[in-house]
């Protein structure tokens, strides 16, 4: 992303912003005023998994250090395991700021064929859709 590391930073650091991060078919959105990002801060979340089907979603942000990198992992949602690393490296002009998921569905063969035709198809178009986001507020 060719802007700031501290604007960059401040922007993902900020948990109400992934509001904005998240496909309008989610309904994402975040429940209380989180604050500011910190080791064991406790993100509670409600979304839109299909049509009148809701779910909270209980993060823990496990790990931060500033300007480099912070972890999500799920408490309480959708999925058995969610640990989600967010990465960022000053580069020239910028920042390269990856993403590292690693996640488990659970219930079996069902879960498995869920994760072929809706999960990860899902899944996809929101990290597309929050990289279409990215170069909308950062170039």
């Amino acid at each position: 992303m060719p802007a700031d590391p501290a604007r960059i930073w401040d922007y993902f650091a900020t948990p109400r912003n992934l509001d904005e991060m998240t496909p309008p078919e989610l309904a994402f959105r975040i429940q209380g005023e989180p604050g500011p990002m910190h080791p064991g801060q406790m993100i509670s979340y409600r979304i839109r998994l299909g049509p009148g089907i809701w779910t909270t979603w209980l993060t823990e942000i496990t790990h931060v250090e500033p300007g480099v990198y912070f972890v999500d992992e799920q408490r309480l949602g959708p999925y058995k395991l969610w640990h989600h690393e967010h990465r960022f490296e000053a580069r020239a002009g910028g920042v390269q700021m990856t993403d590292r998921v690693t996640y488990a569905v659970g219930f079996g063969p069902v879960g498995e064929l869920a994760h072929a035709l809706w999960i990860r198809p899902k899944l996809e178009r929101i990290f597309a859709f929050r990289r279409t986001k990215v170069k909308e507020l950062f170039g």
